[in-house]
């Protein structure tokens, strides 16, 4: 698990655009020959990370007492639950890419389907 709460010097990919992170991502998983999975594959591996990022939000809210399992601090609990939000985003992404989606557009349908959707009278 990486820590996000270290005190060390932000690198470059901390200030990715979207588009530039999914660019990135893809050739990430081009060179491991993991991009090449169809997109009913990639859509298994985001229920996956679906399933760990609810872990992560029931360790939270409600405690995960596990046999095996140590008890997390919070600042541990927190960055589990960005890593699993992040690999959870980071497959919608590569979905994206599969089906030539680009995220920016994909957040402005989301926000004029909402706004349409809620628009006051």
């Amino acid at each position: 698990m990486v820590s996000l709460n270290s005190s060390t010097t932000n690198t470059e990919m901390d200030y990715l655009e979207l588009s530039d992170h999914t660019n990135w991502l893809i050739d990430f998983y081009e060179q491991r020959n993991w991009y090449q999975y169809s997109p009913f594959i990639r859509l298994n591996f985001l229920t996956e990370e679906v399933g760990e990022l609810s872990r992560a939000i029931r360790a939270i809210e409600i405690g995960r007492d596990h046999p095996g399992e140590k008890v997390k601090s919070k600042p541990e609990l927190r960055d589990n639950l960005v890593e699993e939000l992040a690999d959870t985003m980071d497959q919608v992404l590569i979905l994206c890419g599969k089906f030539d989606v680009d995220p920016e557009k994909l957040m402005m349908a989301s926000e004029k389907k909402l706004r349409s959707r809620f628009q006051k009278d």
